[in-house]
């Protein structure tokens, strides 16, 4: 019932707009200032999102040779650019894009069991220093973040702390004082997670360690080849010689990716594998980062955004919102990441307890937010790239799968194609190589019919949502309280730091049953309010609002 009522309003909003997406939303009010605890962060795959420079889709002699979803596919940091000049982000209500590790990565494919693969997700490091040449260059990472920037969007960019790539005839092992090739982790205990390999053949970095080490000759070998060794060894000197720190591992790479913020004013860091490295040091990549962030604000007045502090969300597998600040790594041994520099956990638990009915989830994820995490926040999730148990993993609910990730408390990450019902289920790929499959700009275009709906329509509802969430931080960050049971109404409501907020939504409504909608004890009688689904407005008469729209779902906000 609801998908239908939801397809029969947008068959209609549809008709003023053509398929490529000038989307017919009624116009919101200027919105709030931007909260993390809000955050709608767009989580994307580089490589599979957009191509716009096929030049450079494949380098370093990579080929296409790979198993099926496991190549380059030539997704580049120019595509996104185009995206974000295009307004493709801003219709959806981004205002953070996540970018996955944009460093070179291995040169060579190699086969962990699903066939050859290569790094195209940028989690196989060869190069922190560099960016990828599949991707870019070091002109269109600075063009994309300046061009976000610009769109009233932050960066979020992923970084690696624990491991390099695979090692291949092209890409060879690091010295045993930089990594350990051996044992692999059991995730027993702390010692069986940190201290170990992910898995077999991907060199673990000895972060451990404090002790002084030489760079790798095979760095070295390539600075010099590629005529810039002596800028990176001055590099390297002062910030040595300025932070007092010990020419260790841990803070070389600290050094690498903290330049990232330092020269192209990226907002945030998405910590990958956290919780297979110590603890403390994210905390201290987080005072280095911060410090590099206020320096890139002052030199670049007009490029920031705001003046937040730099943000930390972090990958700790297998957290959950209701571990709290306490997570359990075995052995009787537990972690607060919170207290170790993240200000944000990625909440693995999203993808099942979106599967409980809404006020459910909605109370719980409140009152959680508001008591145990307080001062702190999650990352929901319905996909992502490693998950192999995602919500609605046929995209038979994408309606639903908008409503519950884009109105929960928290902040929201829309994975590249949530919003286009992209595929999670490619024919032919194995394991994760199926949740990464090419945008489906093809068939957003088109206005592909699937599974009674269409991809259009889709994109349409989770536009509207995202769009009033972004104008409206009480909805991931405020207080929540339910208002009626039939249609289901709640309030989300929000005073805090000078910022005053209120909202009321209702969902499921049956279709063209138009009822009157309690706003009582949120808005006064008299008060004239907008619904921002269908864009219609209407006058609070005893504690109700009726807006006659026929649709199943209503945004109410003056």
């Amino acid at each position: 019932m609801q998908a239908k009522a939801i397809r029969l309003g947008l068959a209609v909003l549809l008709t003023t707009s053509c398929v490529s997406m000038s989307l017919a939303a009624p116009k919101l009010k200027t919105a709030q200032p931007f909260l993390w605890e809000n955050a709608t962060v767009y989580f994307l795959l580089t490589d599979r999102f957009h191509n716009a420079n096929r030049k450079n889709d494949l380098a370093y002699g990579r080929r296409n040779d790979a198993a099926p979803q496991r190549g380059y596919a030539g997704g580049d940091l120019a595509g996104i650019t185009a995206k974000i000049k295009s307004g493709y982000f801003k219709d959806l209500g981004v205002d953070v894009i996540w970018l996955t590790p944009p460093v070179e990565q291995i040169h060579a494919g190699t086969d962990e069991g699903t066939g050859k693969s290569y790094g195209f997700h940028g989690y196989w490091a060869k190069d922190f220093t560099r960016v990828d040449a599949n991707l870019g260059t070091e002109a269109d990472m600075r063009e994309f973040v300046d061009t976000a920037h610009a769109h009233g969007m932050r960066v979020l960019l992923d970084v690696v702390m624990n491991h390099l790539g695979p090692v291949t005839e092209q890409d060879p092992v690091w010295p045993d004082e930089w990594v350990r090739t051996s044992p692999t982790c059991t995730y027993k205990d702390a010692e069986t997670t940190v201290s170990c390999t992910l898995v077999k053949n991907l060199p673990d970095i000895r972060t451990d360690s404090k002790a002084t080490v030489s760079l790798p000759p095979v760095l070295v070998a390539k600075w010099k080849a590629e005529g810039r060794y002596d800028k990176e060894i001055k590099e390297l000197d002062d910030f040595f010689q300025r932070t007092g720190l010990p020419r260790a591992p841990r803070y070389y790479l600290m050094k690498w990716h903290v330049d990232w913020v330092k020269k192209y004013g990226v907002d945030g860091f998405r910590a990958d594998t956290a919780k297979h490295t110590e603890p403390e040091i994210w905390k201290e990549l987080h005072g280095l980062a911060s410090l590099a962030y206020e320096d890139w604000k002052q030199a670049n007045p007009k490029k920031k955004l705001g003046n937040q502090a730099f943000f930390m969300t972090g990958e700790v597998y297998n957290y959950a919102i209701g571990h709290g600040q306490d997570f359990n790594m075995g052995g009787g041994q537990t972690v607060n990441f919170y207290r170790n520099g993240f200000d944000s956990l990625i909440n693995f638990s999203f993808k099942s307890d979106a599967n409980k009915t809404y006020e459910a989830l909605f109370s719980d994820y409140a009152a959680r937010l508001h008591g145990p995490l307080a001062g702190y926040s999650v990352l929901n999730y319905i996909s992502s790239h490693d998950d192999g148990g995602p919500f609605d993993l046929l995209r038979q609910k994408p309606f639903e799968s908008a409503n519950k990730l884009l109105l929960s408390p928290g902040a929201a990450q829309i994975y590249y194609g949530d919003e286009t019902a992209r595929s999670l289920n490619v024919a032919g790929a194995q394991g994760d190589a199926t949740l990464r499959s090419f945008m489906n700009w093809d068939e957003l275009a088109k206005n592909a019919s699937r599974d009674g709906y269409r991809i259009a329509e889709v994109r349409q509802h989770w536009s509207h949502l995202g769009l009033f969430r972004r104008a409206h931080p009480a909805i991931g960050a405020g207080l929540h309280e339910k208002l009626a049971e039939q249609p289901y109404t709640f309030k989300r409501t929000y005073d805090k730091n000078g910022i005053s907020d209120k909202v009321v939504i209702a969902l499921d409504i049956q279709a063209n049953s138009n009822p009157a909608i309690s706003v009582a004890g949120v808005f006064a009688d008299g008060q004239k309010l907008r619904d921002y689904y269908s864009g219609k407005t209407a006058t609070v008469v005893n504690g109700k609002v009726q807006f006659n729209s026929g649709l199943s779902t209503i945004l109410i906000a003056p």
